[in-house]
């Protein structure tokens, strides 16, 4: 008897597709998924994401000049101004022999809005040769700023060898190098050179009562709205299959009045959520909402609209509630996974970031980022608000699309 239960039971699994997808396929999808998200970090250096850093020098020291030469040759950096900061979406490096160094607060300016990872700042010091060394760092990418501040101080110090490295002439054959750049340190004297001290500053997370919690809160919040949307739009399945809907549109209601409906109802319960979420966290966790209250209502509404008109767009292609189910678990959580709900998208590498933008959860995260982490203002909000916006229309005009067959049956 007991192999017959388990024959009955495999014979279903067999029958049910998408208890199969569920159970084979989607762990294999979101394994693929991760291992390329985390496998490109230590595979090649093309497959690694460069950090965007930029560069301030006002100090006219031979050494930062030196410096700055040999940080623009480091192939984990990309040097960009604001001009270059703007290009995001090309997938060439800029050219850094062209990128030109900024002012101190221009530097500062570009952390601050996530232009780049870290600024370099070189500022003039009371010895007059070697300079005051600041990295304005933005610890949303807490790798980054590590990272730079040791190839920064390395730089320097490899700077101020070469400044105290006697003529090539009096070098003896066995270490005489190819360039400054490779004179080895016990020929140079350099070991015995302190090594400069590097200010590291925290632009914004030094600022926050609770970083951590003003990183993540939104990407938990965006992926839970979706998941309960999508179930809330279900109804529409049921009343299909209960010939609820044939009564309902033999009455004076339109199909298109039914779906606003609905729209509005989930825009509604997503607005709640959202904010019932937030508020928690400002009570407990020290989330600072209600001075950001203006750009936290605006990206809530269109965040919660976004997420009804695609819940009501995947329900509109579904024929059952069941597969409702499971193609929203498989899109949703594979959306969460490349939007960085799941995963900071700092982790991922470049490309797999461009693939990213295509789901709104990322420009989402981004929205509230910037409102939270970085205290951005509505105006700085145009792109995210606009592209969440276009998406909520698409998805709507989508679902009445698709709702045309409820109408011919």
């Amino acid at each position: 008897m007991i192999w017959t239960v388990v024959q009955t039971s495999w014979r279903r699994l067999k029958n049910n597709r998408s208890e199969l997808l569920l159970t084979f396929v989607v762990p294999v999808i979101f394994f693929s998924i991760f291992a390329v998200i985390f496998g490109s970090r230590g595979g090649s250096a093309s497959g690694t994401p460069k950090i965007k850093v930029a560069i301030s020098d006002t100090s006219e020291t031979p050494i930062a000049k030196r410096a700055t030469v040999l940080l623009k040759e480091q192939q984990s950096l990309r040097l960009t101004d604001r001009r270059s900061a703007r290009s995001a979406w090309s997938n060439q490096a800029e050219n850094e022999e062209e990128v030109a160094t900024v002012n101190r607060d221009a530097a500062e300016d570009l952390v601050r809005r996530g232009m780049v990872s870290a600024a370099i700042v070189f500022e003039p010091s009371v010895e007059g040769t070697m300079p005051e060394v600041r990295v304005l760092t933005d610890t949303y990418d807490q790798v980054a700023s590590q990272v730079v501040t040791a190839l920064v101080q390395r730089a320097v110090m490899t700077a101020l060898s070469e400044s105290k490295t006697p003529p090539l002439a009096e070098l003896p054959n066995s270490v005489r190098p190819a360039s400054f750049a490779n004179v080895p340190l016990e020929a140079s004297g350099a070991a015995a050179i302190k090594p400069p001290e590097i200010a590291v500053v925290d632009v914004l997370g030094g600022k926050k009562t609770n970083p951590v919690i003003a990183m993540y809160a939104a990407g938990i919040a965006v992926m839970f709205v979706l998941f309960s949307a999508t179930t809330a739009s279900g109804s529409l399945l049921e009343e299909r299959e209960n010939s609820t809907l044939d009564r309902l549109l033999c009455s004076r209601l339109t199909m298109d009045q039914l779906l606003l409906g609905k729209w509005a109802y989930l825009t509604l319960i997503g607005v709640i959520q959202m904010t019932l979420m937030f508020t928690w966290g400002a009570v407990v966790f020290g989330i600072e909402l209600l001075s950001h209250w203006e750009g936290f209502t605006a990206l809530t509404i269109v965040t919660a609209g976004a997420a009804a008109s695609f819940a009501l767009f995947l329900a509109s292609l579904c024929r059952t509630r069941t597969q409702l189910g499971w193609i929203s678990t498989i899109v949703i959580l594979t959306m969460s996974a490349l939007g960085g709900s799941m995963v900071p998208r700092y982790l991922m590498s470049e490309n797999i970031q461009r693939i990213g933008m295509i789901t709104f959860n990322a420009w989402a995260l981004e929205g509230y980022n910037k409102v939270f982490w970085r205290d951005l203002g509505l105006r700085d909000l145009e792109w995210e608000l606009g592209v969440m916006t276009l998406c909520g229309l698409v998805f709507i005009l989508s679902a009445r699309l698709f709702a045309v067959r409820w109408e011919r049956t």
